[in-house]
């Protein structure tokens, strides 16, 4: 029955819930990518209050596993773009 639904959609249709697919993935990769950052810096501060004297070495790691993290959700919402605009 799905299956028939979706042979009937014209293409038009079948643009637009692409587009509409894209944004909604472009959303969600921004807001995981808020979440993961925010969880980082917050384990990253309790660390901090834990172990003073090791400030450096943890705020380095929080550095790039940020920069990780901000590139996977750019990377992803630069393909949800790609795909809502061709």
């Amino acid at each position: 029955m799905l299956s028939s639904i979706i042979l009937s959609l014209s293409a038009e249709a079948a643009a637009e819930f692409a587009k509409f697919g894209a944004a909604i993935g472009a959303a969600i990769a921004a807001i995981a990518a808020g979440l993961g950052i925010g969880r980082i810096g917050g384990s990253a501060m309790e660390a901090i209050a834990r172990q003073p004297e090791s400030v450096g070495d943890i705020r380095s790691n929080m550095i790039v596993a940020a920069a990780l993290i901000e590139g996977v959700a750019f990377f992803a919402i630069v393909l949800c773009l790609l795909i809502l605009f061709f």
